[in-house]
């Protein structure tokens, strides 16, 4: 079995190769995204590993099963940009990697919210250059803060474990029960949650009843002055509104690790480019916004978990066995 894994970076290849060693499967490492024209690069393979920026619409997918591709492994869980409809027609094996590490993530959400809210990134900067004035940190005890969690997930339920330990008031909107944090926490509909917290903190999957759940009139509903995180999907929120928002001083600080136009940006080195994207520059310029790449997942723990689930789900298909991390295909 020969496999072709796309947008892989030096880390991808240290931890799949790792992995790989348990089974017996031949890899090539592209850095190339996955799209029309990177599908060549699949030649000789039964099977490809992607990341959450490739594409894997139904022309996509149709070139590869042209092409002898049988198997399509996602290193991750999100499955957005998956052509459901196309992949069942065509009887694709695909699978992802439900869960990896939640922590990790929801350890991230809280690392924005701490540099964001006691600038500890200006901080830094200030000091290496010799000031040590304080003017322009003041931040807030996040004790007795009411933080919001939208999603109530296994990275969702670890952030609100993670805030109500810091002494938090956690509030959270999800539409399905949440057993495992009753007790814990507050559950209320997403509009009393926007209104009540200092924090608001996504921890939802992209789909068409979430897609800029964050728009004008949300972000209007929020406590004024509060604090968004998104280390979600960039588009759950509507990029254009938020930089309104934070205009008009309605919302008090956005921290994102995660963009709607990420693809053509993150896990790359721009820093000797001109980035073209207007919307992303303007964000930007805004002393209380902090972005970070898409490195929320990013442990050595979840780097090794989703490189063994990933051949975990090959070894099923190369063996013709179960496999609890299908995608939910419909014909």
């Amino acid at each position: 079995m020969k496999i072709a894994v796309y947008s892989a970076q030096p880390y991808d290849r240290r931890f799949l190769d790792e992995a790989r060693q348990q089974h017996a499967v031949d890899a090539v490492y592209f850095s190339d995204p996955l799209t029309l024209d990177t599908v060549p690069l699949a030649q000789g393979c039964t099977a490809i590993c992607v990341f959450v920026n490739d594409q894997l619409d139904a022309a996509v997918l149709q070139a590869l099963h042209a092409l002898g591709v049988r198997a399509v492994l996602l290193r991750c869980a999100g499955f957005n940009h998956v052509d459901l409809n196309a992949a069942a027609r065509l009887g694709l094996f695909m699978a992802r990697v439900p869960a990896y590490a939640p922590e990790a993530v929801a350890e991230h959400a809280l690392a924005l919210v701490m540099t964001l809210n006691r600038h500890t990134h200006r901080a830094y900067a200030r000091v290496r250059e010799g000031n040590f004035a304080l003017d322009g940190l003041l931040g807030m005890t996040l004790h007795g803060k009411t933080v919001g969690i939208v999603g109530a997930g296994q990275i969702g339920t670890a952030a609100a474990r993670i805030f109500k330990g810091l002494g938090c008031t956690v509030l959270v909107s999800d539409p399905a029960p949440a057993p495992q944090l009753d007790g814990v926490v507050t559950r209320v509909t997403l509009d009393q949650l926007l209104a009540a917290s200092d924090i608001v903190s996504l921890h939802c999957p992209l789909m068409e009843a979430t897609r800029h759940m964050i728009d004008a009139a949300s972000l209007a509903r929020m406590k004024p002055g509060a604090m968004l995180v998104n280390t979600s999907r960039g588009a759950l929120i509507d990029t254009a509104a938020v930089i309104e928002a934070l205009k008009s001083r309605q919302l008090g600080a956005l921290a994102i690790d995660v963009y709607e136009q990420e693809a053509s940006l993150f896990f790359h080195d721009h820093s000797s480019d001109i980035i073209a994207d207007d919307v992303f520059q303007r964000l930007m310029t805004f002393p209380n916004v902090l972005v970070t790449g898409h490195q929320g997942f990013f442990t050595i723990e979840a780097m090794r978990e989703i490189a063994a689930v990933t051949f975990a789900n090959l070894a099923c298909h190369m063996n013709g066995a179960p496999c609890a991390n299908l995608l939910p295909v419909s014909s």
